[in-house]
């Protein structure tokens, strides 16, 4: 007896009940496959977001509070800046980007505004021992997903984000918008601050902080203006917020026992939950497919080996296995899985892309790897739940079946 030809005909000989048990598990497909697809995005929007904020972990000196970070008041209160080779050394998990600063009062037009020196990438770049260590590099699943259609961002706004700014000379400067208004500055103006002269590279974008009103040099040469050596007011970091929660800063209160390391805690909080959310919600609805889905289909096949028995009883008399006879309900069952499965994933990316903008107000794409988890789900749990029914149809005694007649 041939099997592919009894499955065929089992199928399309009952195309209604094919078509419902079908339609059943697209259905839970679809809506696993389109929430998943929307929360990934937007999980990635949000991080987006929460990445315009910029630093998330701040490592001050002792005695510098939070307040007087943001009122730029900490000029006097230094930390070693050996402090960031600990930190990019160490095997802390979880340190996207970080920037050293050291603030300076100086006096440009009669007016009083603080040069701030920080660190440009290049710097980390040329340091072997640093090579290797991941800082700039954003693990998966910390931070935004930049998409192809996307502008990269500008040196001038990544220093406003991130502190983040590739090449900085020690005769450069970027300064802030107010500053700019202020004393009439422009690109490739030319300033004096602390007895030397400066070219501005960029006129930064305006935030509406203090660092509108900030000049921004190399932390070296800040450093070699104010006398007061290899120091920094402060240590900002961008961190993985999962890491975060994983104990980040408490590993970095270990490495850095000299210090204070204050979490912007709002900030880490926020992406948290939301990411936490959205996972607990796809969850629920594949437990709803697996419990639903699989309960669907195994009454099913009850009811399809019930109404069958004399059919089983009738091959089984001709000669046919009860092994047969198994792999029969379960190959009907995992072809139904693998239709239902594909089927979903296509239904559910379509839906996803067409209502992801419209419900999160995100741009969704096709995700081609949950075709592979749309299609062992669904298989899976047709296999699962079709395995007793098909036993059962396998243990019948086509002797008593022909009695029931």
């Amino acid at each position: 007896m041939n099997l592919r030809k009894l499955v065929w005909r089992e199928l399309f000989e009952r195309k209604s009940q094919m078509l419902t048990i079908v339609m059943g598990i697209m259905l839970g497909i679809t809506t696993v496959v389109a929430i998943r697809n929307i929360t990934f995005y937007s999980e990635k929007a949000v991080a987006r977001e929460l990445d315009s904020l910029g630093a998330n972990v701040l490592i001050l000196p002792k005695s510098v509070s939070l307040q007087d970070y943001y009122a730029a008041d900490m000029h006097q209160e230094v930390i070693p800046e050996e402090y960031v080779m600990r930190l990019t050394m160490s095997d802390l998990q979880g340190v996207d980007n970080l920037s050293p600063k050291l603030c300076v009062p100086v006096d440009l037009g009669g007016r009083n505004y603080s040069l701030t020196g920080i660190l440009p990438k290049s710097e980390f770049q040329a340091k072997a021992a640093w090579a290797g260590a991941g800082i700039f590099s954003r693990p998966i699943g910390c931070g935004a997903l930049e998409l192809a259609d996307e502008p990269a961002e500008t040196d001038e706004r990544s220093l406003v984000r991130e502190r983040v700014i590739k090449d900085l000379a020690e005769d450069e400067v970027l300064i802030g918008a107010d500053v700019a208004a202020m004393q009439g500055l422009e690109k490739d103006s030319v300033v004096e601050l602390l007895g030397d002269q400066f070219r501005v590279i960029a006129v930064l974008p305006e935030t509406g902080t203090v660092d509108d009103s900030r000049v921004f040099a190399h932390l070296h040469k800040v450093q070699d203006l104010a006398g007061k050596g290899p120091v920094v007011n402060c240590i900002e970091v961008v961190g993985c917020c999962k890491e975060i929660s994983a104990g980040l800063v408490s590993g970095v209160n270990e490495l850095l026992p000299e210090a204070k390391v204050v979490t912007i805690k709002q900030v880490v909080d926020t992406q948290i939950k939301v990411h936490n959310m959205m996972e607990r919600l796809s969850q629920i609805f594949v437990a709803i497919i697996v419990v639903v889905g699989g309960a669907g289909i195994a009454n099913f096949m009850f009811a399809n080996v019930s109404e069958r028995r004399r059919e089983i009883g009738t091959l089984m008399a001709m000669g046919a296995r009860s092994k047969l006879i198994q792999r029969l309900f379960l190959t009907k069952a995992l072809l139904l899985g693998l239709v239902g499965g594909m089927g979903g994933f296509a239904i559910g990316t379509l839906a996803a892309v067409t209502m992801g903008p419209r419900l999160a107000g995100v741009t969704v794409l096709p995700m081609p790897e949950l075709s592979v988890w749309a299609v062992a789900i669904s298989a899976g749990v047709a296999l699962i739940a079709s395995y007793i029914p098909a036993r059962r149809a396998a243990m019948l005694d086509p002797v008593a079946t022909f009695r029931e007649i």
